[in-house]
């Protein structure tokens, strides 16, 4: 059973910084992608970032410049750096994979931004 393990979310001032981490363990075949998805209140679950097993990235255009995915292949983890964070990037932040045709997510870790 393949399980994400989501860490390093919290409680941020305005133009700090956070890394969040995902471990997927679980599975028998190397992950297409791996990334990160996120959900503000009141709205749909959106892109953030996501790479492929290639090491392409796709961002989204909020975050553009602010965020940096990263992603060991080895250690089967992806992180993400957020830097300059702002107050509209507060959100429940769900890791996801993607394996064989199947989607999997963790349970997600809450990021605020709030002075």
């Amino acid at each position: 059973q393949v399980q994400l393990v989501e860490s390093g979310g919290g409680l941020v001032q305005p133009g700090g910084s956070l890394n969040l981490s995902c471990a997927v363990s679980g599975n028998r075949f190397t992950a297409n992608l791996m990334g990160w998805y996120r959900q503000a209140a009141g709205k749909q679950r959106e892109l953030v970032a996501v790479a492929t097993g290639g090491g392409s990235t796709n961002y989204g255009d909020s975050v553009k410049g602010r965020f940096t995915l990263s992603r060991d292949n080895v250690k089967n983890t992806v992180y993400l750096q957020m830097n300059s964070l702002k107050p509209e990037d507060t959100a429940v932040y769900y890791c996801y994979t993607r394996i064989l045709v199947f989607d999997h997510w963790g349970q997600g870790t809450q990021v605020t931004v709030s002075s």
